[in-house]
């Protein structure tokens, strides 16, 4: 389709996904930069639209992936530092001065590994999607192994645990099917494979946090110990993937073993993977020389480099978004790069997901003007920017945030699903699909599969159709709440608004819909 869109497509999805009014007008399209001063109200609407997925997400005690971990690590049979740390014999504390993995000579530092055959293709993919992480924002490779004699062997043994750094032939990381197949327990582990302790063990944790020895036992005082780390040069990470929970190893219910200073109120550990810290010190360990950014607030703004001045030429940056829940929406406010024909000089790439292997949302686009709104179908999506030694405009800015669930379609087919299908949706549910067609074409809905709470007025759960992108549009059909899939709906022109309801009563299957666009 062409770069040029209604900016009404935006507030079309978030109407749905925030439950705020559209602006009643339509800016129409134009070409030129588009500032986000010129539609405040519709900037609005996306910022505000941040809010945390109602339904089952990752869900983690307040405190932390490492409770989860402490947790799941109770009466295992594996000999355990720090609740999850593995000590090789011959070494009697935690350093790691000479283990860390080396670097080839295209400058990555790739980490062989051997998947336990016990895991199932969703946990491998969970364990992929962790490892993307590392490979998009740092050097670090997580590698299938194939001769190599050093490597890294991940099984499902007695809880989750790692040892610190490289260590010479096959070394193993547990991560049992039970307890620990989450992402951020699994790149909790995997840092502990390149070289990283937990960060309250740094040598200057003193001047960050104070440990309450009061509430812990003598026999658990050693899980507190501190190293001289290297710390890199980079403040302390209270957000860290590798810091404990503040009630760690706490003998006392409800009292703290951690407090940072000077406010104790500040949280620390986190629930979602690696921080932006993290990432900053992985790349300075290994001498990483990339441009990557982690984007994991529910909602926020980035630009290219030097925007509203000239982008660097020769360059090659990326940015992971991840919002702590539901889906990322992202909209450009302003977008300016240098045409060529297929963008073969500058451009821009979208995944749907947290790596170059993702499926793709948006292919090269290069040009002036509008960039379709974007919207993932979890809580990751990359942002890659390429420019080449020619011509540099002012690039771009562009704002993202998290939305409950729903997406943008432009391709010419596609299959789409209620939250959670095939197994039951989630409550309190209000989710909107916009279905753009280019001019003079029209789009057939079906549904493959369809389990709404039945009801006589369909006051509780349903599905509307609208034959635009507004819900003042005229409705195609009629409200759908039944075990039986309404017959295919066809819009009569080039936009199509599907919109799915649920409360908090009882919660079904759900429908699982493909639309295919033909021209009238």
């Amino acid at each position: 389709m062409a770069m040029k869109m209604y900016f009404v497509l935006l507030a079309s999805v978030i109407y749905f996904a925030a439950g705020v009014p559209v602006p009643s007008q339509e800016p129409g399209t134009r070409t030129g930069s588009v500032e986000n001063n010129e539609f405040p109200h519709s900037l609005d609407i996306f910022k505000r639209a941040a809010q945390v997925n109602k339904g089952k997400n990752e869900s983690l005690d307040s405190e932390g992936i490492f409770s989860k971990i402490i947790q799941g690590n109770k009466g295992s049979n594996l000999l355990l530092h720090e609740g999850d740390i593995l000590l090789p014999k011959g070494r009697t504390a935690i350093s790691c001065s000479s283990c860390l993995w080396p670097k080839s000579s295209l400058g990555t530092v790739n980490v062989p590994y051997v998947l336990s055959s016990i895991y199932n293709a969703q946990q491998i993919q969970l364990f992929k999607t962790a490892m993307q992480e590392f490979e998009t924002l740092t050097c670090v490779r997580f590698i299938p192994r194939t001769t190599e004699a050093d490597y890294v062997s991940i099984l499902s043994s007695s809880g989750c645990a790692s040892y610190i750094g490289k260590l010479g032939g096959p070394q193993q990381v547990s991560l049992s099917v039970d307890t620990c197949m989450l992402r951020g327990i699994i790149q909790h582990e995997l840092s502990h494979v390149i070289g990283f302790v937990h960060e309250h063990s740094r040598s200057d944790r003193d001047n960050f946090i104070t440990i309450v020895t009061k509430n812990i036992a003598t026999g658990n005082l050693v899980n507190f110990d501190k190293y001289a780390t290297n710390n890199l040069g980079l403040e302390y990470d209270y957000g860290s993937v590798m810091h404990y929970p503040r009630n760690a190893f706490t003998t006392y219910v409800g009292q703290d073993t951690i407090v940072p200073k000077p406010d104790p109120t500040v949280s620390i550990g986190q629930r979602y993977g690696l921080s932006v810290l993290d990432v900053s010190k992985i790349n300075k360990l290994y001498n990483c020389n990339l441009c990557a950014t982690l984007l994991n607030s529910m909602s926020g703004t980035f630009t290219s480099a030097n925007y509203p001045s000239a982008y660097p030429q020769n360059s090659k940056c990326v940015w992971l978004i991840r919002t702590p829940a539901g889906q990322v929406a992202l909209q450009f406010s302003a977008f300016d790069v240098q045409y060529s024909s297929l963008c073969s000089s500058d451009y821009m790439r979208i995944y749907d997901g947290p790596s170059k292997s993702s499926p793709v949302l948006l292919d090269r686009t290069c040009g002036t003007g509008y960039v379709p709104l974007m919207v993932s179908s979890s809580n990751q999506m990359l942002v890659e920017f390429v420019t080449d030694g020619a011509t540099a405009l002012t690039g771009f800015k562009a704002v993202y945030s998290a939305v409950q669930c729903g997406g943008a379609y432009y391709s010419s087919s596609k299959t789409f699903s209620t939250p959670g299908y095939p197994t039951s949706y989630y409550s309190n549910l209000d989710c909107g699909w916009v279905i753009a067609a280019p001019t003079g074409y029209k789009i057939t809905l079906t549904m493959n599969d369809f389990a709404v709470e039945s009801e006589p007025s369909c006051a509780n759960d349903y599905l509307l159709v609208y034959d635009g992108q507004y819900t003042t549009a005229p409705i195609i059909g009629k409200k759908y709440c039944s075990s039986s899939p309404p017959p295919p709906l066809v819009s009569t022109g080039n936009i199509m608004l599907v919109l799915f309801h649920s409360n908090n009563v009882t919660e079904m299957r759900g429908f699982q819909a493909k639309y295919i666009m033909s021209l009238k």
